[in-house]
This record gives structure tokens, C-alpha cells and sequence, in this order.
């Protein structure tokens, strides 16, 4: 099975070198750095518990002002 070159020069006249060079930077492109996993807030520290609807007097108002919106 013949395997198609990985980088193939279509213009010019490129040194080893240069494509040794080539290589390493596209290779250190792909690579990258790993994403970080997404960190949700504590919700301890999360700001929107500030905001909150309005408490209404009534039958079972006290547990309804725990409860989450």
C-alpha cells in the first residue's frame, strides 16, 4: 500500500531544512495546549442567588423564600 506524503512541496524549491522547520511548526500548532474542563461556580460564590423573585406573604411563603427560582 503506497501512502500519500504527509507535506508535499507544490511550488518553489524547498531545503530539507525548511521543511524540517515547516514540520515542527505546524506540528507544535496542532498540539496546542489541553483545553481546561469548564469550572462552574461554587454556589457559595455564585451572584446570581442575589437575585432572587420577590418574597409573597401567604401559605407556605417561608418554605417558598428557599426555594430556588
Amino acid at each position: 500500500m503506497s501512502e500519500r506524503p504527509f507535506l508535499q512541496v507544490v511550488k518553489g524549491d524547498a531545503t530539507p531544512e525548511e521543511i524540517a522547520a515547516l514540520i515542527a511548526v505546524v506540528s507544535a500548532r496542532s498540539a496546542g495546549a489541553p483545553a481546561a474542563p469548564a469550572r462552574r461556580p461554587s454556589a457559595w460564590t455564585d451572584r446570581s442567588r442575589l437575585v432572587r423573585r420577590p418574597l409573597r406573604p401567604g401559605p407556605g411563603a417561608w418554605r417558598a423564600s428557599a426555594l430556588p427560582g
